[in-house]
């Protein structure tokens, strides 16, 4: 039976469906935000499956219907999820996987599909309210609601879920999800905003969270159905003491070694040591083998992350020896490519990542087909993670999720410094190839792509560092237990820690940030020592990044393509271009295949390598739309004689006719006498007429005669030989 449920959130309706549609998944909810509508659904598998991870898939599936489009695909059909929806997908992965029981292990799959886009009311919140729900009204154990807002500052004013207009306004674009007890994600964007402003814009979002998980809790307690009984994997407990009384010292022992690959080959060879007696025993069957051999693995893995974790809270020893708030050895240096328009390398420990820049003409920019109402991307920030950086073999392909997540992380935190299109009309790509990677590569990209975007000339605002930081604890949050907030996390601590917190800004203050955990939430107060243990060391890194390069350059790469930009009259456009593209085609052949951009407002922007094909090109086009004005002196070639004067080029297309009467201060009867085609003269231009055909004079570059007066009246006839390409007067002077 439907049921429908309503509240006002923000101003705006919103309305939670159930009942009607979907009645065959395990859980479903159609969530109408405004006119923004999401249907969420989740399905559980009966059975465990057969691993050693919590299979859960979350889907964002964007329908062009849902804005009135028509995919631009050949089959006219949606394809691959764009990276807009890869993102989304993961905003609401992030929250709610922690809320699953420990040792889940059935296949869980939420699917939210957009199927009604109103921009003023933003659909990946409306999907994980939807997400949430599916889950909790249906028998899938989750520990939820959970529910996420975004939050945008303008004026220094909060918003909770700004309008369109407000998100062009503000300074702070953040998406912040939690249960109603404590924060569990965060996502954000900010102009250069410091610490306290972004935990208050945080702790502003979380009054809202909680808000929400109410009204869900109002609607759970109503239909919500009893939750499964499932079988939750649990070792045996014999099998975890064999192993830890085999190997846990020697283990210690290799989990304290410094080098990340000597660290590893050691901690395999116990793991190996381990497994191989396990794996030669005697068993049922495949199937109990197999079990086995997950449930060892299993308990090798703990061994490792329970002594990672005892060094860190207990003896505040990090598994390279670090303290707690202690950055690995950096090291930064650019131009290391010779031929691209800006590189850099940045390490940091075992992490190293190459960033590069390439400048492009504004015609290169992405062209966005999503459901947001960005159809263009000037600035693109792209990471690429090879399976050669942490010493493995694997598949090269497309971006995975997490190599899409990384690259948006990058580009949020850089986007904020990039100049804008008046003052610097590039298309700019930025990739970051990482190397070698032991953890906070994505911060490395940043700082990379930093130091190539200067190295390239890029005006950048401010220079940008990152950092990621992660945070161990014995317990929950709730004041009685210890924990340790580390600075720049490597990837033992990031795998076996409790959150993965990066900030990424400059000397005024944060750009990015982002925020996952593992546990039930975090405070206030764990945010606020992070975010200050963070802005610390981003200072640290900028000084490591200034010796490479204190400043942009002041010129881009001599292989870059150079660029000028200036505005024509908007009327003049058509004759710029000409007919099917003809004058302009003309122009970039006589000019070595220069790229032009002409936008509708005038402005145009000519690209080339060259600086003198980009001013021949440019002359030209000033040539055409350029108009002579009365008392401007040309040095121009004759280009056509006739008996009553000649035609002098001024510029471009564009002649003026000096008529005989003004060639010279004495009679003149026959021009054709006197010059001849390519013949250079010196006019001024001394009217236009009702045609716009310019009348030119030549004399008054000539000695006038003593005494000379000018003769108005009583002159001799003689026979108009003016043509229709000017029209002039019939009478001459003598």
């Amino acid at each position: 039976m439907k049921k429908v449920y309503e509240t006002n959130f923000a101003g705006r309706s919103l309305k939670i469906e159930t009942g009607e549609i979907a009645k065959q998944a395990d859980g479903a909810v159609l969530v109408r935000f405004g006119d923004t509508v999401v249907l969420s659904t989740a399905c559980c598998s009966s059975e465990p499956r057969e691993g050693d991870f919590f299979p859960l898939t979350v889907d964002y599936i964007e329908k062009q219907y849902a804005v009135g489009r028509i995919p631009q695909s050949f089959l006219r059909r949606e394809g691959r999820p764009t990276e807009l929806a890869t993102l989304n997908a993961r905003l609401i992965d992030r929250p709610i996987r922690p809320l699953f029981p420990e040792g889940f292990r059935n296949d869980v799959q939420v699917v939210n599909t957009v199927m009604s886009v109103d921009l003023d009311n933003n659909p990946a919140m409306t999907a994980m309210l939807g997400a949430s729900l599916a889950l909790s009204i249906s028998d899938i154990p989750f520990d939820g609601p959970v529910a996420g807002v975004y939050v945008g500052r303008v004026d220094g004013k909060l918003i909770i879920d700004p309008t369109e207009e407000e998100s062009k306004k503000s300074d702070i674009n953040l998406a912040v999800a939690g249960t109603e007890e404590a924060i569990m994600m965060v996502e954000a964007g900010a102009n250069q905003v410091d610490e306290e402003g972004m935990l208050d814009a945080i702790m502003f979002g979380h009054e809202a969270i909680k808000e929400l998980c109410r009204f869900q809790k109002t609607i759970i307690q109503e239909i919500g159905h009893a939750k499964r009984e499932v079988s939750l994997y649990k070792p045996d407990p014999l099998i975890a003491k064999d192993i830890d009384d085999r190997i846990k010292e020697r283990m210690i022992k290799a989990i304290s070694i410094f080098d990340k690959l000597e660290r590893q080959d050691a901690i395999d060879a116990l793991k190996k040591e381990i497994i191989d007696d396990y794996e030669n025993r005697e068993y049922k069957n495949e199937k109990e083998r197999n079990l086995m051999m997950l449930m060892v693995n299993d308990l090798l893995e703990k061994m490792v992350a329970n002594e990672v974790r005892r060094l860190i809270t207990e003896e505040k020893i990090r598994p390279d020896g670090r303290k707690v708030d202690e950055i690995r050895p950096l090291d930064a240096q650019v131009d290391i490519l010779p031929r691209v328009h800006g590189s850099a390398m940045f390490t940091r420990g075992q992490t190293q990542v190459i960033g590069t820049t390439t400048l492009g003409p504004l015609s290169d920019v992405q062209v966005i087909d999503n459901l947001s109402p960005e159809t263009e991307k000037r600035f693109m920030h792209q990471y690429n993670f090879p399976p050669y950086s942490v010493g493995e073999i694997g598949r090269m392909g497309n971006p995975g999720r997490r190599e899409i997540g990384h690259g948006a992380l990058g580009e949020r935190a850089l986007s904020y410094v990039i100049p804008s299109v008046e003052e610097f009309p590039y298309t700019i790509r930025c990739v970051a190839d990482v190397t070698e990677s032991n953890g906070s590569s994505s911060q490395a990209s940043i700082c990379a792509n930093c130091l190539s975007l200067m190295a390239a000339g890029v005006p950048i605002k401010a220079m940008v560092s990152g950092i990621a930081m992660g945070l161990i604890s014995s317990g929950p949050l709730d004041g009685e237990h210890p924990y340790t907030i580390l600075t720049d996390i490597q990837g033992l601590e990031d795998h076996f820690g409790d959150m993965d917190f990066k900030v990424a800004g400059t000397e005024n203050g944060i750009t990015a940030l982002q925020m996952d955990i593992k546990i039930h939430g975090v405070t206030r107060e764990v945010l606020h020592e992070a975010l200050m243990q963070a802005h610390k060391a981003r200072a640290e890194i900028r000084e490591v990044m200034k010796k490479a390069l204190s400043e942009p350059r002041k010129e881009v790469s001599e292989y870059a393509p150079k660029m000028v930009s200036f505005h024509i009259d908007p009327e003049k456009i058509r004759e710029v271009i000409g007919t099917g593209g003809k004058v302009i085609n003309d122009i970039i052949a006589k000019c070595d295949n220069v790229k032009i951009d002409v936008t509708d407002e005038g402005q145009v922007t000519i690209y080339h390598v060259k600086k003198e094909a980009i001013a021949k090109a440019r002359q030209m086009i000033e040539d055409i739309v350029r108009e002579a004005k009365i008392g401007e002196i040309y040095e121009g070639k004759i280009v056509r004689v006739e008996e009553y004067g000649v035609f002098v080029n001024l510029f471009g297309e564009t002649d003026g006719l000096c008529h005989v009467s003004r060639l010279a201060w004495d009679y003149v009867e026959d021009a054709s006498k006197l010059y001849q085609v390519g013949d250079i003269l010196k006019v001024v231009v001394i009217g236009l007429d009702e045609k716009g055909k310019i009348k030119v004079s030549h004399r008054e570059f000539l000695p006038k005669p003593e005494g000379y007066q000018e003769k108005s009246e009583n002159k001799p006839e003689r026979k108009n030989f003016h043509n229709n390409s000017h029209k002039g007067g019939k009478n001459f002077r003598h």
